[in-house]
């Protein structure tokens, strides 16, 4: 059995508040999270301050953190190949994040690009990514249906799965992001994926409603997905879908769904329980 990997996004949870965290505590609370040993934290991203104020200090964040005592790695998203450029510079970051999609309504909404735009910007993240050494994540978003009437089905996803696969991209986290998805949906799209490209490390990351989780999180691993993502306190929406209200999966019950089943995961839970109290005295 693969093992099971968890990340923690703590910019996806951050990015929409309106109220900006200090940076010093920022550096706090991810140096705590570093020492949980999740796969990876995303950390931040370099995109437009105005666009995402939240994430203005992300340099400053990263020139602090310490890493003696993880090992985790570190990720930031990027909107371009001038974000690309800028994170690649940084020898701690392991992880580029680019966020695809298959609806092209939502990379409009997203990142301002159609298809056309946005797979020339993808290409230009990967070609950073190799030149410098760092693992590109491309993350397909509405993989499980979207609210915008674009086309959605097998066919679409495997189409942008394997082009993806043939740039050389090797993990490939799916998103429910405006609470399209459904158990069913789930098993019928990870069923249909995972099997046909088995060299391929697909994700999970779920905007979700507090009553229906469980049941998303237990089809996709029941589908044989090993990667998740989650937040602590499950904050957080995309601020670009109009469905801010819809919060990330809850790291707390992501961790407790593994505990539930016996499955390890790793994690230095002594370490865990410390970030409850920071996480709280935050926010």
């Amino acid at each position: 059995m693969q093992d099971i990997k968890i990340i923690e996004t703590v910019r996806d949870g951050l990015q929409g508040l309106e109220t900006i965290v200090p940076t010093f505590k920022k550096i706090e609370y991810i140096n705590a999270i570093l020492k949980v040993n999740f796969n990876a934290v995303d950390i931040g991203s370099f995109v437009s301050a105005k666009a995402i104020p939240q994430m203005a200090d992300t340099e400053e964040v990263l020139n602090q953190l310490n890493l003696s005592e993880t090992k985790s790695k570190l990720m930031v998203l990027v909107a371009n190949g001038k974000g690309a450029v800028k994170a690649a510079n940084y020898e701690t970051i392991d992880q580029i994040i680019f966020p695809f999609s298959i609806s092209e309504t939502f990379l409009k909404k997203n990142i301002n690009a159609d298809f056309k735009k946005a797979e020339r910007i993808l290409d230009e993240v990967i070609n950073v990514c190799d030149k410098n050494k760092k693992e590109p994540i491309i993350y397909l978003s509405m993989t499980f249906g979207n609210p915008y009437q674009d086309p959605w089905n097998l066919d679409v996803i495997h189409f942008w799965t394997e082009k993806l696969i043939n740039k050389g991209v090797g993990i490939i986290p799916f998103s429910d992001i405006t609470g399209e998805s459904s158990p069913e949906i789930i098993k019928e799209v990870y069923a249909s994926i995972i099997p046909a490209y088995p060299e391929i490390e697909f994700g999970f990351h779920l905007h979700t409603k507090p009553n229906d989780w469980y049941e998303k999180l237990d089809a996709a691993y029941q589908s044989n997905c090993r990667r998740f993502d989650g937040v602590m306190g499950g904050m957080g929406g995309c601020p670009m879908t109009g469905y801010e209200l819809l919060a990330n999966l809850n790291t707390h019950k992501l961790i407790g769904y593994f505990d539930k089943k016996k499955i390890q995961t790793g994690l230095r839970m002594e370490e865990f329980e410390t970030i409850n109290q920071i996480f709280y005295d935050l926010f």
